[in-house]
């Protein structure tokens, strides 16, 4: 059947496979007894991955224990001990990302900050973004754009309220974060209808690509089976087509003389000093896009979520933040938290 050719497939593709230097190192680590013929341990890991490892550390590996994933050999790191060594001692070692087919079609050869590996770009990518893109006075600069969202956000309650209406807190902060990088994205470019929505719609498809299961993940040699690449490629293009949209745009348009531009005119105007490409620019503002977006939506949802299960913090916080702000409402910086 296609089935046993498939398994008999992945058998010869296992077992051509040499073994290096590290592999042979790797096969000293304590490891789980109940690895299978080519899904390794695969089959051990539930639909909580996290817990899933923890309780296969408790037994087999208190500070460092080896799973195979597939034909991925997988360190996992449990104690503070072998934390510290992990990610100090050896951080250099071990700083890059395992290589990603997905990550080099959605972020151009793997050109951004996440996934591009330790080295010389990813010190000048990095220098880009702290350097030009996230200083204090750039944050700053934004405090109109946050609070035109803020009251969107605010006007949408009241209108819920007014209805009688549920809100679904999560996806209006979900919308606010999204809306808020696109600001800081796009500046002074007029919002476009459906814009925002596109933004979202290709974000959600990042994630679910990137985070799914891949075959390459776990079997790179099969990478040109995966089906999920194929999909990343024709999602790719949709991103493609409206990142240069926006450059071309910002290209053409021009600034005031007391305007500091937003993301995308801040890495025009270093692009020839940092000697980045197009597509290098293009990959750090999907970085910048993503991770912006997913941090601060997740902060606010955890922090909203905890605040509605703890009134007394409710309150406080409510107490603390009207007392700071009665002189200045744009001096949060006063608030006390704890």
């Amino acid at each position: 059947s296609l089935a046993l050719l498939f398994f008999l497939f992945l058998v010869a593709v296992h077992l051509a496979t040499p073994r290096s230097r590290t592999e042979n190192l790797l096969r000293k680590l304590p490891s789980p007894p109940f690895k299978l013929p080519i899904i390794g341990h695969l089959h051990l890991i539930g639909s909580l991955p996290h817990h899933s490892l923890r309780d296969l550390a408790k037994k087999h590996g208190p500070d460092v224990m080896l799973l195979r994933l597939g034909a991925v050999p997988t360190l996992v790191v449990s104690s503070p001990r072998a934390a510290k060594a992990v990610l100090r001692t050896h951080d250099h070692v071990i700083a890059s990302r395992p290589h990603s087919v997905v990550a080099d079609i959605l972020f151009y050869g793997s050109t951004d900050v996440s996934f591009t590996p330790y080295g010389e770009y990813w010190r000048r990518a990095r220098k880009v973004i702290t350097t030009h893109l996230l200083t204090a006075a750039k944050v700053r600069s934004y405090r109109a754009a946050r609070e035109q969202e803020v009251r969107l956000v605010l006007a949408r309650v009241r209108a819920a309220a007014a209805a009688g209406t549920a809100i679904d807190v999560s996806e209006i902060l979900g919308f606010f974060a999204n809306d808020i990088v696109c600001q800081a994205m796009t500046g002074r470019l007029p919002r476009e209808q459906g814009r925002n929505q596109l933004f979202r719609e290709l974000l959600e498809t990042n994630t679910k690509l990137l985070g799914g299961f891949n075959l390459d993940d776990y079997f790179p040699s099969l990478a040109r089976f995966d089906l999920v690449s194929a999909k990343a490629v024709k999602h790719m293009k949709r991103w493609d087509d409206l990142l240069d949209s926006l450059i071309d745009k910002h290209k053409s348009k021009t600034l005031d003389g007391e305007d500091e531009g937003d993301f995308i005119d801040v890495l025009l105007s270093v692009q020839q000093e940092y000697g980045l490409t197009r597509d290098n620019i293009k990959a750090i503002l999907m970085d910048t896009f993503e991770a912006g977006t997913d941090t601060t939506y997740i902060a606010l949802d955890y922090a909203m979520a905890e605040l509605m299960q703890n009134p007394q913090s409710m309150n406080k916080l409510q107490a603390a933040s009207r007392a700071s702000t009665r002189v200045d409402k744009h001096r949060y910086d006063r608030v006390i938290w704890g």
